[in-house]
């Protein structure tokens, strides 16, 4: 049995010292530490049990800190606690809590990366699988998410958007460039082909126009 002779703050506002018999003993999150007084005794048991609250308690905060950015995947959360030295068993109860306030949601997650991507950085359904198969979703959470991406429209406003850069170009150049800006956001030539000339023909009208077949 131990006694707390003291308890003091940490700099982080949000932990305290726990001190027993005079020296320091660890630390807790305050709001496992609320119950505590000085002077009160402490079994081994209660100590142990203090300390596995705290572990939880850490985790689930350091999670939140995590998940406060962006959205992330469970593999995400699972490697970040990792990397924070979160026991085990306390990574998996941490996630299960996690899914149980929805706040840890793979289907979720994928569908959002994918909106996301397709507002502010389209890519193709092909570079969208690989990024979400790198978040550790399986094969099909991750079909599912990408199975309406419309490539053709995606690759379109893009296009639109890029030309600006490359008015005054002539045709070959224009192609080459823009198709180029296409095919590094993994869009096939399948799709890029038709795109590019279509963005020229609409951007270009007082010109002469191309058909798909112009480009080799």
């Amino acid at each position: 049995m131990k006694k707390i002779t003291a308890i003091e703050p940490q700099k982080n506002r949000s932990r305290v010292n726990i001190h027993l018999d005079g020296e320091f003993a660890f630390g807790l999150a305050r709001i496992t530490a609320a119950w505590l007084h000085v002077g009160e005794v402490l079994s081994d048991e209660k100590i142990a049990k203090l300390q596995s609250e705290d572990a939880r308690e850490r985790a689930f905060q350091q999670a939140m800190l995590f998940l406060s950015y962006r959205a992330r995947s469970e593999k995400e959360i699972r490697q970040n606690l990792r990397k924070h030295e979160i026991p085990e068993d306390v990574v998996e109860e941490t996630l299960a809590r996690l899914r149980e306030n929805g706040l840890a949601n793979d289907n979720k997650f994928a569908r959002a990366w994918v909106e996301n991507r397709n507002t502010f950085r389209p890519r193709s359904r092909r570079v969208l699988t690989m990024e979400l198969r790198q978040k550790g979703l399986d094969d099909e959470t991750v079909q599912d998410a990408v199975s309406n991406v419309d490539e053709n429209a995606l690759a379109y406003d893009s296009a639109r958007k890029r030309a600006g850069r490359f008015k005054g170009l002539e045709w070959s150049e224009f192609r080459r460039k823009l198709s180029e800006y296409l095919a590094r956001r993994g869009f096939p030539y399948s799709v890029i082909a038709p795109v590019v000339t279509q963005v020229w023909n609409e951007t270009h009208a007082e010109e002469k126009t191309y058909e798909d077949e112009d480009l080799p």
